[in-house]
């Protein structure tokens, strides 16, 4: 799978700031936060649910990656979805391990475990006591 979720019993607009902060204390930092329900209606007339694909960045690993091999640029940033579904936000991590089947660079091997260790340690936070696991 290239996806580990957690679900909040929260509307996206309360989750969008609490997943930001539990990247922040990871390290992460979001580049972008696309609004793909706002895209869909604009470009194509389409109603979909609120959904955001948010672009997080953890400058020390993506500076070792890109160290290791500048390519590695292309599989760049970390994307974390957030989504409503109900009345609860799904949360979708880009689990990093699967650039490693890109590539047989160690040190890119190691980059994806640390982020993908991080990434899980903020899938945690959120699940939490007043959170469900999918």
């Amino acid at each position: 799978m290239y996806t580990f979720q957690t679900r909040l019993p929260l509307t996206i607009e309360s989750a969008i700031p609490v997943v930001l902060e539990q990247l922040k204390q990871e390290g992460f930092g979001v580049l972008m936060d696309l609004d793909i329900q706002a895209t869909m209606k604009q470009k194509i007339g389409a109603e979909i649910a609120p959904y955001h694909i948010l672009g997080a960045c953890n400058p020390q690993l993506a500076h070792q990656a890109l160290s290791a091999e500048p390519e590695i640029g292309a599989l760049l940033p970390c994307n974390v979805v957030v989504r409503a579904e109900g009345d609860q936000t799904v949360v979708s991590f880009m689990d990093p391990q699967a650039m490693t089947q890109l590539t047989a660079n160690p040190h890119v091997h190691a980059v994806a475990r640390e982020a993908e260790a991080r990434l899980r340690r903020v899938c945690a936070a959120l699940t939490g006591p007043t959170s469900a696991a999918p």
